[in-house]
């Protein structure tokens, strides 16, 4: 059949049963009117749907088609908020929404073009990693990687297969945060010397019983590649509802807060002292860990890393939620003021309600000049991923960058846990003399799940 007429009998079949033909964007090229990015969701949690699902759903560009969850439940809630956010849209029913219990089944689907990772922080790196070699572009959620081993393999990963990965630190997307590090790097405070990072830790929780594993639930594949532990539904999701989960407070599942805010901030971070592609050479940090209950995740702790260009950072519950640039003429403050990026984020906004300051008025009423760094600017953060996938601008948060962001969260985690002064080497990542802390770089992966399987 000729193209011209399968589209026209494509579209006159699709007519026919209410909804619009799926057709790859590949089809009509990235700058035809027609073109719609397909995307697959996976995991329709809390994230999904408070912040991802609809990121992306608000540019017209692009087309949530399928959605998966290893929660029945939760993907069937998932599929009707879709549904019915296109329908709204649209003043009619638009859209079938197919679901998957099992991602991998997405990925062969050769209509989608793009994938949006919503899931636990231990299952960001594999289905990112997969997608992209099955030829997706990834939007995935923070933290990039539960371990710097796994981090490096999906920037293997992608580099290989030249799609499109953005990573969901979207305080880059903040014109605040972006303005903040162009005055920075612009020498607006003269020379930056120190930045002061405040992040919080997460409470101790109670002691859990096993319970029986709800039908519903998929448990043995949501475990992945960590160990077989009970079920306990304050140790994995709400079972109705979707306030914070606990798996968040778990260290087999992720690193705490560290991770889960201390990517966002030591990102942005980066961006001011132009250390996006590096890390710190020394790392020292200290940190309260629960003695009892299920919740084991890091409590509040103070962490300080030096780096090869002078800066020292610090960070630590004890600063305002937020980052401090101190330089030799001056000060910025930079927060994210009232935003938030779901109902059940933990931080009071009190602490950080002024998005941005300086120790003088003058610094922030300055103008980057046209010969000036400036540095890329972005108004929502799906949308920049959309628009990098059809050739439109440059990506935001791309893997390599993510994977350094991140990077930074676990070596002062290992720091945490080891209780020293630690050396890194960034080009090599490894650390200097120190076989126990390298040893930590890695995981043990439980089969048939983990990175370490999957070919490059």
């Amino acid at each position: 059949m000729k193209r011209r007429e399968f589209i026209k009998n494509s579209a006159l079949a699709g007519a026919a049963i209410g909804f619009p033909t799926i057709v790859p964007s590949s089809v009509f090229g990235k700058n035809a009117p027609s073109n719609k990015i397909n995307i697959g969701q996976i995991g329709c949690g809390r994230i999904a749907r408070d912040h991802d699902l609809p990121g992306v759903m608000q540019h017209d560009i692009a087309r949530i088609i399928a959605v998966s969850d290893l929660d029945s439940n939760r993907m069937a809630d998932g599929k009707k908020l879709v549904e019915n956010y296109y329908t709204k849209k649209m003043g009619q029913a638009y859209l079938d929404v197919k679901q998957y219990a099992d991602y991998k089944d997405m990925l062969e689907n050769k209509d989608i073009d793009a994938i949006v990772i919503s899931t636990p922080d231990h299952w960001h790196s594999q289905p990112a990693m997969e997608a992209s070699l099955a030829g997706k572009h990834v939007y995935v959620q923070k933290p990039t990687s539960l371990t710097i081993r796994e981090g490096r393999q999906l920037v293997d990963a992608v580099k290989k297969s030249g799609t499109v990965l953005q990573l969901g630190t979207q305080q880059r997307s903040s014109e605040q945060f972006r303005y903040a590090a162009e005055l920075v790097r612009n020498g607006r405070i003269g020379k930056l010397h120190t930045v002061k990072i405040g992040l919080p830790g997460d409470p101790a929780g109670p002691e859990a019983t096993p319970m029986p594993i709800p039908k519903n639930l998929n448990y043995d594949m949501w475990l992945g590649s960590t160990p077989e532990v009970p079920y306990t539904e304050i140790g994995v999701h709400p079972a109705t509802g979707y306030d914070r989960p606990g798996w968040l407070r778990r260290e087999q599942f992720g690193a705490g807060m560290i991770t889960g805010w201390g990517q966002h901030h030591y990102d942005s971070a980066a961006w001011g002292m132009d250390t996006e592609l590096t890390g710190p050479r020394y790392i020292q940090a200290v940190a309260e860990f629960p003695h009892s209950g299920l919740w084991d995740v890091h409590g509040d702790f103070y962490a300080k890393a030096e780096y090869d260009n002078g800066i020292t950072m610090y960070s630590g519950g004890s600063y305002p939620n937020g980052i401090r640039y101190e330089g030799t003429e001056g000060w910025i403050w930079v927060s994210r003021g009232s935003y938030v990026a779901s109902s059940s984020d933990p931080v009071a906004q009190g602490n950080s309600a002024k998005a941005l300051d300086a120790s003088d008025p003058k610094i922030l009423k300055s103008v980057i000049g046209p010969d000036e760094i400036q540095l890329t600017r972005s108004t929502e953060h799906h949308g920049n991923w959309l628009g990098a996938i059809q050739g439109n601008n440059e990506l935001l948060s791309p893997v390599e960058i993510g994977h350094r962001s991140c990077s930074v969260c676990l070596v002062t985690h290992i720091s945490m846990k080891l209780g020293r002064k630690l050396e890194w080497d960034a080009s090599k990542e490894q650390f200097i003399g120190d076989a126990e802390a390298n040893a930590m770089l890695g995981r043990p992966q439980r089969a048939p799940y983990g990175t370490n399987h999957i070919k490059i």
